[in-house]
Order: structure tokens, then C-alpha cells, then sequence
């Protein structure tokens, strides 16, 4: 009978060495094992092997933010003793009553990715973790967004998230935690200011809509005036070309003309050098009696001109009637 209770207390206890002291590691975990009360050491991954009642896994604070079916946030606090040394994401709870430089009052909602470095400062150098950086994110918020206006504050979501990220990742290297990246979600400012920012926007969209309006209309006018120009410009060179072509054959039709008068003068020449005639006097004698034909048959004309030097005409007259006798003679 002893040795069968000795037998089921040895059982037991190696059940129970079992289940406490031997120690399964996931990737990317670690725990922190104090030896009564202090610290030990950190497990690896894989299996790890404690002594059940000496040692102890070291139990931190963590909690949890949800959000339901409903729309609302749900915190939940609980106590764990496996450390995730993933990246981890938390979402901050909207933060309300910051107030800018201009005294603008808005809310902000941040989202913070962190990691845990260092587990043993995680746990010994701070007391519940995420609260500590949430508290510190929150307040570091506050201090950046007081030192911008309004304005400024909307417009540079990635100089507020720079300097968060710098200010926590500085403060958080002591409890053994890498800030990789914090995210400004949203920025909420008042109703009226809201609606003010609207009407500011239609005014600023109305008058980038009219100035764009007058400048198409200048263009509209610049290139109505260039077009305008080179229109009157290439009328003046087709006027200026049609000149010069009218002139060129007017020249031409005077030159033809010269040489018909010339080759027709060549003749008269010679048929009256044959008849032994005057030419000059002959060509004289008709210019007088073409003018004065002119004169005596002109509309409504009642004066009779008669030339100052009536000789000439009566002598080119006799001329002619010489020149017309010779003709005949010399026929005969």
C-alpha cells in the first residue's frame, strides 16, 4: 500500500513537472522567468525547461482595445506572461479637446506601431506598457499640435507624425520598445469651423474659376489680335504683289506697245525714204491734225482752236500732199 501511494505521488509529480516545467516558445515569443522573485533569465523559442516551483513566468499588464458590431470601442485588460516581439499595432481611442495655437479646439485619432526590443526592460522598467505609451503619445500630441494653427495643423500630417514618432521612440528606449511609425487617422475640427472652411474653399474655387475665365479671354484676345495682324498683313503683301504685278505688266504692255510703235515707224520710215520724203514732218503733220481733230469734235465744244503757229500746219499739210504726190508718181 506504500509503495503504490509512493508510486502515484511519483506519477503526480512528474505530471506536474510536465506541465509546468517544461516550456513551449512560439516563434517571434519570449517570457521572462524570475527565480524566487528575481530575475532568472529569457526563454528562446522551442522548449525550454524551468523548474515548476522555484521559477516562474513573470506576469505583465496588457490590454487590448476592440472595436464592436455597434461602432464602439471596447478596452479590455488582461494579464499575459508571453511577450509578442511582432510589430504591434494600437489604436489610440479618439483623442478630444486639443486646442491649437489659434484656439481652435479639435479631435485627433492616431494609430502607433511599436515593437518590444528588449523584454526584460519591457517588464521591469515600465508598468503596463501600452497604457504608458498611450499616455505619452497623448500628451506628446497635445504639445505638437499647440505649437501649430489650425491651418497648419491640417496641411502637415507628416511633420506632426515625424516629430511623435521622434519625441516617442527617444522616451520609449528605455522601457525597451521601438516606435516604428505613428499615423494621424483623422483630424476633426468644430462644426462652424468646418462649414467656414467650406465657404473659404467655394471663395478661393470662384476666384481661381474667374481668374482662369480672364485669363482664357486675354489668350482669346492675344490670339484674335496675332490673327487679326497677320490677316492685314498678308492682305497688304497680296495688294503690295498685285501692285507690282499690274505695274510689271503695265511696263511690259508699254514696251510692247514702244516696240509695235517703233516697228510700225520703221516702216512708215522706209516707205517714205523710198518716196523721197520727209518722215519727220510726215509724223509731225499727223500729230497736229490728230490734236486738232480732238479739240473741234469734243462734246458740246463751240470754240474753233486754231494754232499759234498756223505755218507749220499749212507747211506739214503741203508735206503730206508732197509725200501722197510722190507715192503716186512713183506708182505710175
Amino acid at each position: 500500500m506504500g509503495i503504490l501511494i509512493i508510486v502515484i505521488l511519483v506519477a503526480v509529480f512528474v505530471v506536474f513537472f510536465a506541465a509546468e516545467g517544461f516550456k513551449i516558445v512560439q516563434q517571434a515569443e519570449t517570457m521572462v522567468i524570475e527565480r524566487l522573485g528575481a530575475y532568472h533569465r529569457t526563454l528562446n523559442k522551442g522548449v525550454n525547461i524551468i523548474l515548476p516551483i522555484v521559477d516562474k513566468a513573470r506576469e505583465i499588464e496588457w490590454r487590448y482595445i476592440k472595436t464592436d458590431v455597434d461602432g464602439r470601442t471596447i478596452i479590455k485588460k488582461e494579464k499575459i506572461t508571453r511577450i509578442d516581439l511582432r510589430e504591434t499595432v494600437y489604436d489610440f481611442p479618439k483623442q478630444t479637446g486639443i486646442i491649437t495655437r489659434d484656439n481652435v479646439v479639435i479631435e485627433i485619432n492616431a494609430i502607433l506601431y511599436f515593437q518590444i526590443t528588449d523584454p526584460v526592460k519591457a517588464v521591469y522598467e515600465i508598468a503596463n506598457l501600452p497604457d504608458a505609451i498611450e499616455k505619452l503619445a497623448q500628451t506628446t500630441l497635445r504639445n505638437i499640435i499647440g505649437e501649430m494653427d489650425l491651418d497648419q495643423t491640417l496641411i502637415s500630417r507628416d511633420t506632426i507624425n515625424s516629430k511623435l514618432k521622434a519625441i516617442l521612440d527617444e522616451v520609449t528606449e528605455k522601457w525597451g520598445v521601438k516606435v516604428n511609425r505613428v499615423e494621424l487617422q483623422d483630424i476633426h475640427p468644430p462644426r462652424d469651423i468646418i462649414g467656414a472652411m467650406e465657404k473659404q474653399m467655394r471663395a478661393e474655387r470662384d476666384r481661381r474659376a474667374a481668374i482662369l475665365e480672364a485669363e482664357g479671354m486675354k489668350q482669346a484676345r492675344i490670339l484674335e489680335s496675332e490673327g487679326f495682324k497677320e490677316s492685314e498683313i498678308n492682305r497688304a503683301e497680296g495688294e503690295k504683289r498685285a501692285k507690282i504685278l499690274m505695274a510689271e505688266g503695265e511696263a511690259e504692255a508699254r514696251i510692247k506697245v514702244a516696240e509695235a510703235e517703233a516697228a510700225a515707224l520703221k516702216r512708215i520710215k522706209e516707205a517714205i525714204t523710198e518716196d523721197r520724203g520727209n518722215p519727220a514732218q510726215y509724223l509731225i503733220a499727223i500729230r497736229y491734225i490728230e490734236t486738232l481733230k480732238g479739240m473741234v469734235t469734243g462734246k458740246d465744244n463751240k470754240v474753233v482752236y486754231m494754232p499759234y503757229e498756223a505755218s507749220a500746219v499749212l507747211s506739214s499739210l503741203g508735206g503730206i500732199r508732197e509725200i501722197i504726190d510722190g507715192a503716186g508718181a512713183s506708182k505710175k
